[in-house]
Formats: C-alpha cells, sequence, structure tokens
C-alpha cells in the first residue's frame, strides 16, 4: 500500500528557473503524447512511448531523456482515468485535457536523502534543502519505504511542492470476531463488545450551516464577483467532514486491531446519493443526503484498515434496517412526530428496535456471526449516544464504551 505525504520549501531564483524549464518541456510532451493516445486510442503506456519517444526526443534534446518516459506514464493514467469516467458518464469534456501538470519522477531524475533532494534538470541538477512535516517522520519512523517514483509542481512566489510516496507491506490476519459499522446521515453506529453505540457526528448541522452561509453570501450577487469567490473559499465544510472522517476511521480501526476483529461494511452501490433520494420531494433532505458523503465515510474506513492489516468485510445492504435479526419478520416503524422514526417493533415477536441498533445485528449475521442476539435489551430501542464534541477527542473506542456504560448505570 502507499501514502503520499505532501511538502512545501522556497527555493532561490535560480533552482526555481531550472525546474520551471523542465515543467514548460514536459507540459509540451505530456500534451503530444495524451493526443497521440487519443488518436490511437490507447492507453497502453508502451504504446504511447513507442509512438512519440524518438520525436519527442530530437525536439527536446537537453532534457533528460526519462521525463519523457514518465510523462509517457503520466499520459496513460490521465487517458485511463478519463475513460472511466466518460464510461460512467462523468466527464465534463469529450476529450481530455492537460490543465494542471504535476511533474513525475523515477529513480533517475531524483535522488533523496534526509538533508538534499536532487533533482535532474536541462542545467543539470538541483539541490533542495526539504523540511519535513510531522506525518513524514511518522511514517519514516515506522517501517515505511520511500518509494522511487516522486513529483513536484512549481507554486507562485518561487515554491515547490514535493509529493514523496511512501510504501509498506501490510499482512493481514485471521480476525477472531467481527465490529458492525452502520453509516448514517448523522451519525454513525457500532457494535462493540456486542453493545451498540452511536457516535453522533453533527453532518447535518454542518452541512445545512454552511449552505445557509453560502445563500448569504451569494444574495444578490454573482458567484464571479472577486469578493464573493474570496469568501467562499474561506469556507471549511469539506475539512471539517473530512476530519470527522478520519478521526473515526483511526478509532475503529484500532479498536478492531486490538481485538483481532474484522470491521463490516455495507457494500454502497455507485452513486449512493442518487439512490437515496429517489422519491425524496424534501429539497432540505435532498441536500443533506447528497453532501453526507456515505461512500467517503466508507472508503476512509478501508483505507485505514489497509494499513493496519484489519480485514474489512463488505456485505450485501439492502433491507439491515428494516428485518428483525431474530424471526426475519418485517420492523414497522411508526410515524412518532418527526420526518425519519427510527423506533420500530417487530411484526412477529414484538421487540422494540432502534433502525441504527437493529442494522449493526443484521450486518454482522451477513457477515457470518451465529452470536445470540439480545433479545429484549433496553440497548436495542434506546441505544447510548455520545456527543461529536467526546468522542472526536478520545483516543480509544473502547474507553468510550467503558465510560459511557458506567454513566447510565450511575
Amino acid at each position: 500500500m502507499e501514502r503520499t505525504v505532501k511538502l512545501r520549501v522556497k527555493v532561490n531564483y535560480a533552482t526555481y528557473s531550472a525546474l520551471k524549464e523542465v515543467e514548460k518541456e514536459y507540459r509540451e510532451v505530456l500534451e503530444e503524447a495524451v493526443n497521440y493516445g487519443l488518436t490511437k486510442n490507447t492507453t497502453s503506456f508502451i504504446r504511447i512511448k513507442a509512438g512519440i519517444y524518438k520525436t519527442e526526443r530530437e525536439k527536446h534534446r537537453d532534457l533528460p531523456s526519462h521525463y519523457i518516459y514518465t510523462a509517457c506514464e503520466d499520459a496513460s493514467e490521465r487517458l485511463d482515468s478519463f475513460n472511466k469516467l466518460k464510461k460512467r458518464g462523468r466527464s465534463y469534456t469529450d476529450i481530455p485535457s492537460v490543465r494542471r501538470v504535476t511533474v513525475h519522477l523515477d529513480d533517475h531524475l531524483w535522488k533523496f536523502s534526509l538533508s538534499v533532494i536532487s533533482i535532474a534538470t536541462k542545467r543539470g541538477r538541483v539541490f533542495i534543502s526539504p523540511i519535513f512535516p510531522k506525518i513524514f517522520w511518522r511514517y519514516y519512523n515506522n517501517g515505511w519505504l520511500i518509494a522511487s517514483e516522486a513529483r513536484f509542481k512549481l507554486l507562485k512566489g518561487n515554491v515547490v511542492e514535493f509529493f514523496i510516496v511512501f510504501k509498506k507491506d501490510v499482512k493481514s490476519y485471521d480476525p477472531r470476531g467481527f465490529i458492525p459499522v452502520d453509516l448514517n446521515e448523522n451519525s454513525v453506529s457500532v457494535l462493540v463488545d456486542g453493545k451498540p453505540l452511536l457516535l453522533e457526528t453533527n453532518t447535518r448541522m454542518i452541512t445545512l450551516g454552511y449552505e445557509y452561509k453560502r445563500r448569504s453570501i451569494t444574495n444578490g450577487r454573482s458567484t464571479k464577483d472577486r469578493e464573493v469567490r474570496r469568501k467562499l473559499r474561506k469556507l471549511r465544510e469539506r475539512d471539517k467532514k473530512l476530519d470527522v472522517r478520519r478521526k473515526f476511521a483511526k478509532l475503529i480501526v484500532k479498536e478492531a486491531f486490538g481485538s483481532r476483529s474484522a470491521i463490516v461494511l455495507e457494500d454502497l452501490p455507485k452513486r449512493v446519493p442518487e439512490h437515496m433520494v429517489k422519491g425524496v420531494k424534501d429539497k432540505q433532505l435532498r441536500l443533506r443526503i447528497y453532501r453526507s458523503a456515505f461512500s467517503s465515510m466508507k472508503n476512509a474506513i478501508v483505507e485505514k484498515a489497509r494499513e493496519f492489516g484489519v480485514p474489512v468485510i463488505l456485505v450485501n445492504p439492502t433491507y439491515t434496517s428494516s428485518i428483525c435479526p431474530v424471526h426475519g419478520s418485517k420492523i414497522i416503524y411508526q410515524p412518532d412526530g418527526g420526518s425519519a422514526p427510527r423506533v420500530g417493533v417487530c411484526g412477529k415477536g414484538g421487540e422494540r428496535w432502534h433502525r441504527d441498533v437493529v442494522a449493526l445485528y443484521n450486518l454482522r449475521k451477513r457477515a457470518g456471526d451465529v452470536s445470540p442476539v439480545p433479545l429484549g435489551s433496553k440497548e436495542s430501542h434506546d441505544p447510548p449516544v455520545v456527543k461529536a464534541g467526546r468522542w472526536l477527542r478520545a483516543k480509544s473506542l473502547h474507553l468510550i464504551m467503558i465510560n459511557k456504560m458506567s454513566e447510565m448505570k450511575v
């Protein structure tokens, strides 16, 4: 698996100019490679390189030859990604265009050491003295290896943005148990030590709060207005939601790793929000569903689990919150004055179930766990809820559960 660390270094004018020359010619080679791939209808790196290398080598005699190799690899990746988006109907243009350029480097074009990074240019090698962030040392000191490839991008003010790739071989273990996780709009429910727990994420408040703020900024004004664009760029909705996803993923993965368990998630289909909003006429509810980012939360958990070698089991998500895990009958949810009632009654046994709790037991059952389901438990219809401000600062999900159980007993 791979992880990329980004660092920024301010360099002198001579170094920046040498890298600017490389970037300019790299862009030209990349555009030619993309056009060749479109003309020949291929995404193969080998075919693209074979078709343009001789011509581009004649044009760019002073440019190190391996930049042509990496530009062809870059073009191959761009074309392959564009074709996948086009098949899914998610492309915005008929053909791919080269707008932003990040120069790819292989082991011939750059050399790494903790004191200096050297990069090959038309003028010879330039040397950059990096300042590493904390995340770099976290990977560097924990068994991750620096890959042979890297990338750089030029920013304003003689700043070079450098991307270092770390690699690590992680082997997963045979799980001793299961920790099911059910993702919802405003909360995440988990089953830890056989006990359900609801963790509030405040996604609803974040979404609506920023939407109202956007409306107040753009009210009666064009989004092309410079002041409006500046204010919209300062909004941090994405950062806040990303912070919640990453912290929850770390909590659940560390809990599963410590107990040698597997994480059970719903195998969400592509374009989840589009499936969920079918038949929903409430504009506000449609907005909240679209910006809840269920797939992003699932992907964050899967990526973190790969880092620790924690197995992840994806199961069929249909009817997980509407079927009784004991009797297999339908759970009847009666309107309780709210737009989305959360507690229902089993049509056969009469047990009361909370939507998020019954989903956990059904997920665990579909993963292959045959542990008995506690009947008549108060937690099945009134699970303990942990506020976002509390669990976001926590170090262990197990400790949250212990403290919450102690509070409920008191």
